[in-house]
């Protein structure tokens, strides 16, 4: 291994984190309270871990893993949707709880509000793990909600510490501010503390540090872990290593006529990221190619690829 979270080409990656059940409802005007809004409403899959697999698988990985734990009254359409994505489904049914259940409203600028039932997800548990999940594995992935339920963050913690001491590189993505706030900044960042990459949006990035933009946000994280990809939006991302910002990349044009839900956008970055990362990419290209994976998201409706 040479930088940080970058193995040499040819090992899967394996990604543990939630796969959802996505309701996708667009509304062209804005919520009538008390009564009816017209909207285009979806049933889709979804999860940040697994549309971030899917979109590694998309970018041209060729061996993805998803390890996460759903409802057995979706597991075969969950395993379906994963394995037409490319993407290997280690799926754990689970009896007591449901998959995990998003309601995305998505408004006339493509900007979505989340309404999240954790289900399934957050019965992630230790039994679950083992560390010959890892048998094969250049990179571990860990989506940021696991970290937010007692059971589901002894998991992760469990999987983290197997992988680093195999040497592989772990990357974590915080996935939400609203269950950051909740958790606290401090208690996640120790929580992922060994993570060789760190994968947060601005707001999340800000909310970790207290540091009032997202550059000076970034730089902070990087002094706590090798390497940092901060999302920006239509801005393009940040990347920092070692309390220094060493690439600002720009995300590609989308008009606003094409931009059509945001959802996943930023799973599709840390997909594109980290499949390009396998493949021997620098983290700036890594950024490059995950503002590419980003500005395709938001033309689409759900969080996984087009042709998922």
């Amino acid at each position: 291994m040479t930088e940080a979270g970058r193995r040499t080409p040819g090992g899967a990656l394996l990604v543990v984190g939630d796969v959802v059940t996505d309701v996708v409802a667009r509304h062209r005007t804005p919520l009538a309270p008390a009564t009816d809004t017209a909207a285009a409403i979806r049933t889709l899959p979804g999860g940040a871990g697994a549309n971030a697999a899917c979109w590694a698988a998309r970018s041209g990985h060729p061996d993805v893993r998803l390890l996460g734990r759903v409802g057995t009254e979706s597991a075969d359409w969950h395993e379906r949707a994963l394995t037409g994505a490319g993407v290997r489904p280690l799926l754990v049914p689970d009896p007591e709880a449901p998959t995990a259940t998003v309601i995305a409203l998505v408004d006339a600028a493509a900007e979505r509000t989340f309404l999240t039932d954790g289900g399934a997800v957050l019965r992630l548990c230790p039994a679950d793990w083992s560390a010959g999940l890892l048998d094969g594995v250049a990179a571990l992935h860990l989506s940021g909600y696991l970290f937010f339920a007692t059971p589901s963050r002894a998991a992760a913690l469990r999987a983290l510490r197997d992988a680093r001491a195999a040497g592989i590189p772990v990357s974590v993505d915080p996935a939400s501010a609203g269950f950051l706030a909740e958790l606290g900044p401090e208690r996640f960042l120790e929580a992922v503390a060994g993570a060789s990459l760190l994968l947060p949006n601005a707001d999340e990035a800000r909310l970790l540090t207290g540091a009032p933009d997202a550059e000076a946000a970034a730089r902070e994280l990087s002094r706590r872990g090798p390497l940092v990809a901060v999302t920006l939006g239509a801005a393009g991302a940040l990347v920092a290593e070692a309390g220094t910002v060493t690439a600002r990349v720009a995300a590609p044009a989308v008009p606003p006529e094409r931009r059509v839900d945001s959802t996943g956008a930023g799973d599709a970055f840390t997909g594109a990221f980290l499949a390009a990362r396998l493949a021997g990419a620098d983290p700036a290209e890594a950024a490059g190619a995950g503002c590419a994976a980003g500005a395709e998201a938001v033309t689409v409706v759900g969080g996984r690829p087009p042709s998922v």
